[in-house]
């Protein structure tokens, strides 16, 4: 399957080594799982849009596997779920990346573009990945609202913007004016571990994205 991002002149190359680690286990799941993308991740959503989701990276049966953000995994449940309770997504989500899916007003960009183990990437792999984001951020400047799923992604927006975070912290539905009419809105983590335990629930995550369009009439 080929991926086409909109802002494909910021992705990395498929092959991408600057981090040897991932490097490392991508070429294991390329050997154990030869039809899987194993790949950089690509952004995905509305290039006009307002809205900007960041994520952390990709997860080993979701993106790793599919190769678009948040796609074929439980996290991905939620979002496109809430996302479409909210209007912002066309069509129906069917955890494949050829589902005819498409999102209105919201782009996902990923802090970190390959899969980690255990999805903990580290510090160093987090500022290395950093030039992606940023590059991808500072291609859509039409972006006035962004929501961080988690702490690392609430981290590493700020260091891009060159902030430092212990001046805004992180804390669900927290709200951060940026000046210059940005806001950032912070949320857990959509993971399946933070909703078995209760520190998210759906209604928790939708009160996040209900904050984020209520910044759009203020």
């Amino acid at each position: 399957m080929i991926v086409v991002s909109p802002l494909s002149q910021t992705e990395p190359p498929r092959d991408c080594g600057l981090c040897p680690r991932l490097v490392e286990l991508r070429h294991r799941c390329q050997a154990d799982h030869p039809d899987w993308w194993n790949a950089p991740v690509p952004a995905f959503g509305d290039a006009q849009a307002w809205l900007g989701i960041v994520g952390l990276a990709p997860g080993m049966h979701g993106a790793h596997r599919t190769g678009r953000p948040f796609t074929g995994d439980y996290a991905g449940d939620l979002l496109f779920a809430t996302l479409a309770k909210f209007g912002l997504s066309r069509g129906r989500y069917d955890a494949r990346i050829d589902d005819g899916l498409t999102l209105e007003g919201v782009i996902i960009v990923n802090s970190v573009k390959c899969l980690p183990p255990q999805n903990k990437p580290t510090p160093q792999e987090i500022n290395t990945c950093r030039r992606f984001l940023s590059a991808q951020l500072q291609a859509l400047p039409q972006l006035r609202v962004f929501i961080a799923l988690g702490r690392i992604a609430h981290d590493s927006f700020l260091r891009h913007l060159g902030l430092r975070a212990a001046q805004f912290p992180f804390g669900h539905n927290a709200r951060h004016d940026l000046g210059e009419g940005r806001v950032l809105i912070d949320s857990y983590h959509c993971s399946r571990y933070n909703t078995n335990t209760g520190r998210l629930t759906a209604e928790m995550f939708e009160a996040v994205f209900a904050a984020a369009i209520a910044e759009t009439s203020a």
